[in-house]
């Protein structure tokens, strides 16, 4: 059924969309309560206002705190039109009806990432607008309520078309987007005092996200899919191509945490469903890309590049001539980007925040769902040890270094294998670490990749002899691998008995 609305109360934080809105409620005679900045804003617009604290003849107090919490706003949004019981109540007590809630909160989001200061923070808890909003929400079927400013246009296209009524399905949908605003509010509050008390598995936990996109398909075409953002920031800018897919969005987040953690503007990376197909770090991009191209050009054919530099011209022919699916970088010189968007659906991606690795990683199992912290601390020497007789070189230490990190983001059971902090062969998901070492110098091989300086990371250890004995034989000089097997005294032995640098890492790095 339609209602007419004759009295709105506005309470906004974000003033800047209102003009959408005010000329509409002046054409139907729509009597407007606010407070504060959004009546001064309302009055300077030159519209007709009446005060919260005229209407409910109380002050507001506590610096502001207390405003809109008053039994004649809630008693007007939350009375029942058609029940007799509440009609008489609100006529005793001489309260009005208010039948239009345009409500945004205090950007407690925002203010989170402005500040670390505890009192502004907790100063930026809005009270009395999720009040307000629930209020109306629970009422749907006699009161609208506007959550934000997206909405005014659909609002004020409503009233027109109805004579300044609303209908009950527009009521009861803007409902629901409201009670999932007041519950997205809310969820990050009690993430930011989760996090200050340092509770990372508090007793119930909501997860939230802002809608980002809808996809065309999930990661089959029978399958709907959808991505949502958990910091409201827009990384991933869009400058060329298709629609992002989930297959997309999920190899490119993927690339991006390795990208991370390797030194910046040095690193490329191709990613080929969720694993990396090559990666390598040098100073001069072009060798880079070339590099993590050829570790395994077969794999690479329609993957997803990463890039943690601006893409310069040369590196851009060069790229141009295979075929992918997605490029991110950090940007693209005038000329690089003019060549590459050649290929009209290749998507080509900047990114333009600084990228951070995930706090809890979330894995959905049918009705319940596990959580973790990530694995994402930084390697320092101090937390590897020498256990064979042969000692590394700094050179070789660091890249032992490099193949583990690299290593750590395969799907277990992985093997690399690396050359001058470029890798030559990757073996990955396999039940037996003995079959990801096979994968590992197969693909090497396969390649004709240079083996003088290679070395060979495990993402954990080697639970007999055989697969080491592979590495070595295939020309690996230094292994890098998690300590903790009963047979790691045998390993050692072996090392030495072939000359063969061994360094054990002091902890294990699945992926699965």
């Amino acid at each position: 059924m339609n209602r007419k609305i004759k009295r709105a109360i506005i309470s906004v934080s974000d003033k800047s969309h209102l003009l959408k809105i005010l000329p509409t409620l002046k054409k139907f005679k729509i009597e407007i309560l606010s407070s504060g900045g959004t009546y001064k804003y309302i009055k300077k617009l030159g519209f007709k206002c009446i005060e919260i604290s005229d209407f409910t003849k109380f002050q507001e107090i506590l610096d502001g705190r207390v405003k809109t919490l008053h039994p004649k706003i809630h008693s007007g949004i939350l009375f029942k039109r058609e029940n007799k019981k509440h009609l008489n109540q609100m006529k005793v007590k001489d309260f009005k009806n208010i039948d239009l809630v345009v409500v945004n909160f205090y950007p407690f989001e925002n203010t989170i990432l402005k500040t670390k200061s505890e009192s502004k923070i907790i100063e930026n808890i809005d009270i009395g607008g999720p009040a307000l909003v629930r209020s109306a929400a629970k009422n749907f079927k006699d009161v609208v309520v506007i959550t934000s400013n997206e909405q005014l246009d659909n609002l004020a296209s409503e009233m027109n078309i109805n004579n300044g009524s609303t209908s009950l399905k527009f009521r009861k949908n803007l409902s629901q987007e409201a009670f999932s605003e007041t519950a997205y509010y809310d969820s990050n509050i009690s993430k930011y005092f989760n996090k200050i008390n340092d509770n990372r598995f508090p007793k119930k936990i909501t997860i939230n996200g802002s809608l980002v996109n809808k996809l065309r398909y999930g990661e089959n075409p029978h399958q709907l899919g959808a991505i949502y953002s958990r910091n409201n920031l827009n990384e991933l800018e869009k400058l060329n191509g298709k629609e992002l897919s989930y297959n997309n969005y999920n190899d490119i987040y993927y690339g991006l945490d390795i990208i991370n953690s390797l030194p910046k503007g040095i690193g490329t990376i191709i990613i080929k469903h969720a694993n990396p197909s090559g990666v390598s770090i040098n100073k001069k991009q072009l060798f880079s890309f070339k590099q993590a191209f050829n570790c395994d050009p077969i794999s690479a054919f329609g993957g997803v590049i990463i890039c943690n530099y601006k893409i310069n011209y040369e590196t851009a022919k060069e790229i141009n001539k295979k075929f992918f699916e997605v490029i991110v970088a950090k940007g693209f010189d005038s000329k690089a980007l003019s060549i590459l968007k050649k290929k009209k659906n290749l998507r080509i991606i900047k990114n333009n925040q600084k990228y951070e690795f995930n706090e809890i990683v979330i894995n959905s199992l049918s009705k319940s769902f596990i959580l973790q912290n990530s694995d994402n601390e930084n390697f320092i020497k101090q937390n590897f040890k020498v256990v064979s007789k042969r000692k590394p070189s700094k050179k070789m230490l660091n890249d032992l270094i490099f193949t583990f990190n690299i290593c750590r983001f395969v799907k277990s059971n992985a093997i690399v294998l690396t050359n001058d902090c470029s890798t030559v062969g990757i073996g990955s998901g396999q039940p037996s670490r003995l079959d990801s070492c096979e994968i590992a110098v197969n693909k090497m091989r396969k390649f004709n990749h240079k083996t003088e300086n290679l070395v060979a990371a495990s993402d954990a250890f080697f639970p007999f002899v055989d697969g080491i004995e592979l590495l070595i034989q295939s020309g690996v000089r230094a292994i890098i691998q998690p300590y903790g097997s009963i047979r790691d005294k045998e390993i050692i032995k072996f090392a030495n008995n072939t000359n063969t640098v061994l360094v054990f890492s002091k902890t294990r790095h699945f992926r699965h």
